[in-house]
């Protein structure tokens, strides 16, 4: 058994992941490294063939395709994905990317080894992701929100990961259970983050793995409806394993992020706090333990919005 399992999720990005299929199996020793290569098509609407076929000739690396029965988002879809991989080490990527460095999985190996912040095992090493047009770090792909402070860090341990550009040991999926189902779009790395680190796992990043993302500098701004989820799942997260205080200064804060981006769109407003007073009823509070809580303080990480 090969050590490393590649997991991608594609939808209508068929030149894109051709892109990546090919850039992985020219990374430094991918055939001894890589047990496979999986992609999953989430109901693309147009032609994968390509993809098939560069899965179905190659002769070194084992790439596996699957078509999912429905788009089932970026959540649902990986969880749909995991049930093929079998290496130790899952590497996720989001299909509009790139690895630049040749050694990347040599260093993915590495990032993992001794232990981590307070003789933790490290979970997930999260990567450092540049925009593929310019070269320029993407700020809202560090894990971390004090930018200006860890943007040069070759390695840090922090208190998440980047959802499209990280590597996590199996084993610890099998552990904590899988990303949350019920989130379509948007914060399920918080929610199994907290769960890694009440298990008493942590989580590192390495700037020695390198993404190129396609994505614009100029950034992608979330659809109204995207933007509803992210506010109520991160309230959801707060609400589960914070202490309460967070869950209300998360949901408010987050409400008038919703207004701000949407141009004060009222009637999504109303909506989604109507979903985020549903939290009470329908989720139960697993609250983060002390030393958890201690983890958190000491990767200064922000938990009131």
């Amino acid at each position: 058994m090969k050590p490393i399992s590649f997991i991608i999720i594609s939808y209508n990005r068929v030149d894109d992941t051709l892109a990546l299929l090919q850039n992985i199996s020219k990374l430094s020793k991918a055939a001894d490294l890589l047990e496979e290569v999986i992609v999953v098509n989430n109901a693309s609407t147009v032609d994968y063939n390509k993809v098939k076929e560069f899965a179905d000739n190659s002769k070194t690396i084992s790439f596996k395709y699957y078509d999912a029965p429905s788009n089932l988002g970026v959540t649902k879809g990986r969880n749909y994905a995991l049930q093929f991989a079998q290496g130790e080490i899952l590497i996720f990527l989001d299909d509009d990317a790139l690895l630049q460095n040749e050694d990347a999985l040599e260093n993915v190996l590495k990032a993992f080894e001794g232990k981590g912040l307070d003789n933790r095992e490290i979970a997930i090493v999260s990567f450092k992701v540049l925009y593929y047009e310019n070269l320029e770090m993407q700020v809202n792909a560090l894990p971390h929100k004090n930018f200006r402070e860890y943007k040069n860090k070759p390695t840090f341990y922090t208190y998440y990961f980047a959802g499209g550009a990280h590597a996590i040991k199996r084993k610890i999926l099998n552990q904590t259970g899988n990303l949350p189902d019920a989130f379509f779009y948007g914060m399920e790395e918080y929610d199994l983050s907290y769960r890694i680190i009440q298990f008493g796992y942590c989580i590192k990043y390495d700037a020695s793995i390198i993404m190129l993302h396609k994505e614009s500098p100029l950034g992608r701004k979330p659809k109204q409806e995207k933007l509803q989820m992210m506010w109520v799942n991160k309230s959801i997260v707060a609400y589960r394993y914070l202490p309460i205080g967070y869950f209300y200064t998360t949901a408010i804060m987050w409400s008038l992020q919703y207004l701000r981006e949407t141009n004060f769109n009222i009637k999504g407003f109303f909506i989604g706090w109507k979903n985020v007073l549903k939290i009470f009823k329908q989720e139960k509070r697993t609250p983060l333990n002390h030393q958890a809580l201690t983890y958190l303080n000491k990767t200064q990480a922000r938990l009131w919005y």
